[in-house]
């Protein structure tokens, strides 16, 4: 059975929340919303700052567990070394301590059988949806750029996983997310629209339209297409490659879910790389400390979880 997690509740007192409820959570606020907004945490810790997060009357919706910032925080290539289980344990601790629904990177989903036992993994442990790229043979990040560095799968075998996953689940609530890989193989528009037409047609709950191309119109243009022949299905975007491109223009082509991808762990790169040279060159750590947070709020990170700690602790982090 699904374990309970517990709900914070203003005054502190608690009621319990199952698994299966929290797994339906980002279908829940598609639903309500229309639009979320989800970004990358490589670490509980990092989702606790992403979820308390606010500006100009905009919050974040949910988070994304990547394989490539997992892979990296490990120091690792993104290319399905980890294990799933161990990715999926690490997203569980996430979802234990926030109450936003989390999207997991399945990759290429692996074999169909696994697919299925990694998904009904996920959804008992409370994650809300799972992308997977139709993609096949060894894994490449798509951001990777070289002839013959990435090779299509096959339209129904594809098709089959999805259908295979989504069979998989013990209730309606969780979400198996297609990854469209056409713009980054080249396919012809048509080619990727009857591919969208085929994973729509197995029971995908929604559709990512990737690219790496710093033109934001090739996503733009495909998106609206599949708007106008998939009205119900939620069009996901991941701007990485194009980030000068607004939320409200991806909206107006008929996007539902923008993610955010690796920003979060890129930047606590840069942070460590500045701090760790400031230290180097001084001889000292006064001069990394404004870049640093505060001892006193590092020690209160985690207290008080899921209640706002006002516009002090917000201005600090």
């Amino acid at each position: 059975m699904p374990r309970p997690r517990q709900r914070s509740q203003k005054g502190g007192s608690v009621e319990p929340v199952s698994n299966l409820e929290r797994s339906g959570l980002l279908r829940k606020a598609l639903k309500d919303n229309g639009f979320c907004r989800i970004i990358e945490v490589h670490s509980p810790a990092a989702a606790i700052i992403a979820e308390r997060s606010r500006g100009s009357n905009r919050e974040f919706d949910g988070f994304w567990s990547s394989s490539l910032t997992d892979s990296a925080l490990r120091g690792l290539p993104d290319t399905e070394l980890l294990d799933p289980r161990s990715r999926i344990e690490w997203a569980t601790a996430t979802v234990a301590l926030t109450k936003k629904p989390l999207i997991i990177d399945g990759d290429t989903g692996g074999r169909c059988e696994h697919f299925a036992f990694s998904v009904r993994h996920m959804e008992r442990e409370g994650l809300s949806a799972v992308i997977i790229e139709d993609k096949a043979g060894e894994k490449r990040n798509s951001l990777l750029s070289g002839d013959d560095l990435h090779t299509m799968a096959g339209v129904d075998a594809f098709a089959e996983k999805i259908a295979v996953g989504k069979a998989a689940q013990a209730s309606d609530g969780f979400m198996v997310i297609a990854r469209l890989e056409g713009l980054i193989t080249g396919l012809p528009r048509e080619e990727i629209l009857a591919r969208a037409a085929a994973y729509v047609a197995a029971g995908a709950d929604g559709l990512v339209v990737h690219s790496r191309s710093s033109d934001e119109n090739l996503v733009i243009g495909l998106a609206r297409e599949l708007r106008v022949r998939h009205p119900d299905t939620p069009l996901v975007a991941i701007p990485t490659a194009y980030p000068g491109t607004g939320e409200d223009e991806l909206i107006r082509a008929g996007i539902n879910l923008v993610i955010y991808a690796n920003q979060m762990f890129r930047a606590s790169l840069l942070a460590m790389e500045s701090v760790a040279q400031s230290i180097l060159d001084n001889g000292r750590a006064l001069e990394a400390e404004p870049h640093c947070l505060a001892t006193h709020d590092l020690l209160h990170l985690t207290e008080g979880l899921h209640e706002s700690r006002g516009p002090e602790f917000a201005r600090v982090l």
